[in-house]
Order: C-alpha cells, then structure tokens, then sequence
C-alpha cells in the first residue's frame, strides 16, 4: 500500500484500495474513549476493542495472499492511514508481535498507568486469529501512554 493508493471520490468519501475511510482527529476519538471510560469504567477497554475488531476484520479479510503477507500488509495499512509506524516484530505458527511508534491514541491520551490503545488491540486480535489460524488473544504489553517508547501488542492463541 502507497499513500498514492488513497483516493478522494470528491463526493466526500476517502478510499483506500476501494475501502471506505474517515479522517478524523485522535483527540475526537480519545474524547469519547475517555467519556466511555468514565460511564462504562474497565468495560469501555473491551468496548473500544470490540470496534476495533470489526474494522480489522473487514480490512484483513479483504487482504489477498498467505496469513504472513496479510499480517505484513495490515501492518502497512496502519502506518498509511495515521495509526502510528507499525513494525511486525514477530509471526510464528502460535505468536504474533506488532509495535507502533507514535500511536496517535497513546499521543492524544496523555498520562495513564494503563495502556490505552483498544481500538489497535482490537484490529490486531482480528488479524492475528485470521493470520494464526485459531482465535488468538491480545495485549498490549508496552503503551507510550505508560511512558514506553512505543506501543507493543503481543498476540496468543488461546
């Protein structure tokens, strides 16, 4: 995926490889994480992933190729669209590991004593099921929001 490959249809929708995407401010929506958190407490961690699946679902399954170069062009697909520089740090049969620098949720959240990078966690659950074969759990391991250097999600099959 090239930044090239995102098209405006100039009736207002933005495409990437004819998949529908919005831009919208990390600000918007950690302001609606932070509300959710408020009215839902721990909850609003799953909530956020749950649309975080959805979306990751629907990206991957419109990938082509083998599980390892869906993974290779997800991840690609998240640096082109703002969600931060994605590296696939590891792939194996049972393991996947992702980073991403300069995740604009960890950015615009500010301060936290736990990771807060749902939305993330939720598109790579959905990648790394697809891409291991069997329902695989995932957690954010290292969030900048907590003072790492990066965001580090390490999925698991389960």
């Amino acid at each position: 995926m090239r930044p090239g490959d995102l098209r405006d249809d100039g009736a207002g929708a933005l495409t990437l490889n004819g998949a529908r995407y919005l831009l919208i401010r990390p600000e918007t929506l950690v302001a609606l994480q932070k509300a959710v958190e408020t009215a839902v407490g721990r909850r609003a961690a799953d909530c956020l992933a749950a649309g975080g699946q959805v979306g990751g679902a629907r990206a991957t399954a419109s990938l082509p190729g083998t599980g390892e170069e869906r993974a290779r062009r997800l991840v690609e697909m998240g640096s082109t669209i703002g969600w931060g520089r994605f590296t696939l740090e590891r792939l194996t049969a049972e393991s996947l590991v992702v980073t991403v620098h300069r995740s604009p949720f960890a950015e615009a959240y500010g301060t936290s004593a736990t990771p807060v990078c749902h939305l993330t966690r939720g598109v790579l659950q959905s990648l790394a099921t697809l891409t291991l074969g069997r329902p695989a759990r995932v957690i954010e391991t290292e969030c900048a929001a907590t003072g790492a250097d990066r965001c580090r999600f390490e999925a698991q099959v389960e």
